[in-house]
Order: structure tokens, then sequence, then C-alpha cells
């Protein structure tokens, strides 16, 4: 009856603590140390290491949640070789993460199809694998953000989220042009994490072609500079990976 009591006692406790992982884990775990003459010490820290690991992988999934990814894309999937020349050259220093404690930006910039995207999102996942906070947007679904917020009047409120993520991936930068008013709050947002936080940019133009996106080269000029400042510029001109996988299943049906 006592036995009884007390795992009544601990399955409580451990609800009320939130430990899940002990509470579903604890009578097969003391029954496996009992069998094998564990010490006290060695069945409790068996417990502990169960919940630890648990609520490591529960902040991954949460932190992958919050980041938004448009879908799941891993470093190790990319396939080196097929890469342009500079990306294959500072994928390696990339991968390292180092740039987030510099607070430095990388910008991969080039034609259409060349991974810019799968790198991008690569390193945000391992970003949030290794413990920090990622947003992922599109410049254009960013655009439309910022002019709700100015219309329901909480700019102030999406600004400061915005600029407390560790890293924060815009793609698509260049798809679309912008009017002045939209163009000078995206100034404004990016900005605000110059020098304090990490961006990675994704765009198919280069700086010399951003004054097709804002229509004003003052401000062309300003966010090239901030962007630019101690940042990471990759090259990402080269032969589209999707065209290349097209001919090469092209070819193969045609044998």
């Amino acid at each position: 009856m006592k036995s009884i009591h007390h795992k009544d006692r601990i399955a409580l406790l451990t609800k009320d603590l939130r430990l899940s992982i002990i509470n579903k884990e604890f009578s097969k775990i003391a029954k496996q140390a009992i069998i094998e003459n564990k010490t006290y010490e060695d069945f409790l820290l068996e417990l502990l290491e169960l919940e630890y690991h648990h609520r490591i992988e529960r902040r991954h999934k949460e932190r992958l949640k919050r980041a938004h990814f448009p879908s799941m894309k891993y470093l190790h999937d990319l396939v080196l070789n097929d890469l342009p020349q500079d990306a294959q050259a500072k994928l390696p220093l990339l991968n390292e993460l180092s740039f987030l404690e510099e607070k430095q930006n990388v910008i991969l910039a080039g034609n259409p199809g060349t991974g810019k995207t799968h790198m991008a999102i690569g390193l945000g996942v391992k970003a949030c694998m290794e413990g920090y906070s990622v947003l992922f947007t599109s410049v254009p679904r960013l655009v439309t953000q910022l002019r709700e917020a100015k219309e329901s009047r909480s700019q102030t409120v999406f600004e400061n989220r915005f600029e407390k993520y560790d890293l924060v991936i815009c793609d698509e930068f260049g798809y679309i042009s912008f009017d002045k008013a939209s163009a000078e709050m995206l100034f404004s947002l990016l900005s605000i994490r110059t020098d304090n936080k990490s961006t990675i940019i994704t765009t198919n133009l280069g700086f010399d072609r951003w004054t097709e996106i804002f229509h004003d080269k003052v401000l062309t000029a300003a966010m090239v500079d901030r962007l630019n400042h101690q940042s990471i510029y990759i090259n990402m001109n080269g032969e589209s990976y999707r065209m290349k996988k097209t001919k090469e299943n092209l070819l193969a049906n045609t044998e």
C-alpha cells in the first residue's frame, strides 16, 4: 500500500511540476533499475536525462515552428558541387554560425534556382537547433505586415518584436518594387537590426540594380550601406539547379 501511495504522490508531483517524461517513464525506469541493481544516483540521473533531452527537443520544435519556414531544408542536403563557386567556398564558414555571434549580415545574391533560399533556410534551421531565435519571411509579406501594423497603430510593437530575433531571413528581395512609403518603412525596420542582430537577405538583383526596387537613389544607397556593412556577400550566380535537374530528368526519359 505504501508503494502505491508513493507512486500516486510521484505522479501528482511530477504532473504539478510539469515533469512530463518523468511522470510517464518513472515506473518503467524504476522496475528496470531494480532488475539491473542500479544505484539511486544512476536511477535519478537516467530520469533527469530523459526529461532534459525531451525539453531540449521540445524547445527545438517550438523555435522551428515560430520561425515560420515555408518548408524544412537542411544544409547537409545541399550538393556542394552544384552550388556556385563563391557559395562552395563560404558555406563552411557560414555553417559555423559565427556570423550570428559577430552580428553580421549575409547577402545571397544571384539568379534564380541556384540555392539561395535553400541555404538561407538551412542556416536558419541550424540556428534554431543551436538555440537562436529565428524568423523567416518573404520581403513582400514583410512589407504587407508593416503596412497593416501602421494602419492598426501597432508599428512600434511590431518593430520591437522584429528587432529581438537573433536571425531574420528576408527572402525574395527584389522580386517586387515598392512605393516610397513602403520603401522607407522597410529601410527603417531593417536599420534597427544593423550592428545588433544578423539578417540574411536573398536577392536576384545585384546592389547596382536595387534602384529598380526602391526607385530612389538616396534611399537605395542608404539601404545598401546598412545591409552591406560588415556583411558576408555571396555571389550566387550560376547554373540553375532546378533547370539542371529538369534537363537530367528529360535526358533520362529519352534513354
